[in-house]
């Protein structure tokens, strides 16, 4: 699809629209956006550029009205996702969109990626994004949840992080508000302080397995691989603790003895492997003192609450 050329000029009516809608509030808008990411953002707009997209819809006559609603819109979104997920996620945002620049642009990708608008990140831009036909169309919704984290973990961090905006931000909320209870509970049963055992999800790699076999065509592993990197692996470890319960560890002496003995290093560690050896989809083994609570991608988060139900084999 060729873009349409930039508006040569715009009606007195329109321009005054724009003037008092648009540039007379745009720098307090900038400071919106600026006082809630924490750092120094632009918005950079062209409504000339934006204007010929109109199709006698509400940018019409209205053009700055219709700048402002896409800015607001974004603002309220970002706000919103702030505020449920933490500076974190500010950190996420200013990193990827490194020029912090928020801008309004057409889709041009065919087909489209969205129905209405959208957003996406271009050369570390925000980019709010409207359709062809329907500018000015859904406004509030073009950085709701779903379409921003997309746009977010579809964009090269500039820094080269090995996971996925979408693993990192499952991970914080998934794994990280959780694993201490978890950590706990295993100490607890084997009469042990926190600070002497170590729960190991060995992230990275788990992701770097995953996504060669996401690429793998019939792999069966489920798509939302990613978002689940966290959740799942806190389900391993308190699958694991459930087991230890059922087999009395914190109450048996011998059987918490067995256990002492043969996981020396206190080191519990989830791993993505090719073959399993006792199991079809998940399994406990140990190696060199290490307890590794193990699946293979096309079985990973498949009967999770078994992989250790032969733990006992292994003591």
């Amino acid at each position: 699809m060729s873009r349409l050329p930039p508006a040569a000029k715009l009606s007195l009516a329109v321009r005054k629209n724009v003037r008092d809608e648009w540039d007379n509030n745009k720098e307090a808008l900038e400071k919106q956006l600026t006082d809630l990411l924490g750092e120094t953002w632009t918005i950079d707009i062209a409504p000339n550029a934006i204007w010929p997209y109109h199709n006698d819809g509400y940018a019409k006559e209205s053009l700055g009205s219709c700048i402002k609603s896409y800015v607001e819109g974004a603002l309220y979104q970002l706000k919103y996702l702030t505020e449920r997920y933490g500076d974190a996620l500010k950190t996420e945002v200013n990193t990827i969109c490194h020029a912090h620049i928020l801008t309004l642009d057409l889709e041009e990708t065919t087909p489209p990626r969205f129905s209405y608008g959208g957003c996406d990140v271009s050369d570390g831009k925000l980019r709010v994004l409207f359709l062809e036909t329907y500018l000015g169309t859904n406004i509030d919704y073009c950085c709701q949840e779903e379409t921003l984290f997309k746009a977010l973990n579809d964009a090269p961090h500039p820094n080269n992080a090995p996971l996925s905006f979408v693993a990192r931000n499952g991970i914080r909320t998934d794994y990280d508000a959780k694993i201490a209870e978890t950590k706990h509970t295993i100490a607890e049963l084997l009469g042990k302080g926190d600070d002497e055992i170590t729960l190991d999800a060995n992230f990275e790699d788990t992701f770097a397995k995953l996504e060669a076999a996401s690429k793998v065509k019939g792999s069966g592993l489920r798509e939302d691989w990613q978002g689940n990197l966290g959740s799942f692996a806190i389900k391993y470890f308190d699958g694991l603790a459930y087991q230890m319960k059922y087999l009395k560890v914190g109450e048996d002496e011998m059987v918490q003895e067995g256990f002492l003995d043969v996981v020396d290093k206190l080191t519990i560690k989830f791993r993505v492997v090719d073959k399993l050896e006792y199991d079809s989809y998940c399994e406990v083994v140990v190696e060199e003192g290490v307890l590794y609570v193990q699946s293979k991608a096309e079985t990973w988060g498949t009967n999770i609450d078994y992989a250790a139900s032969k733990l006992i084999d292994q003591l």
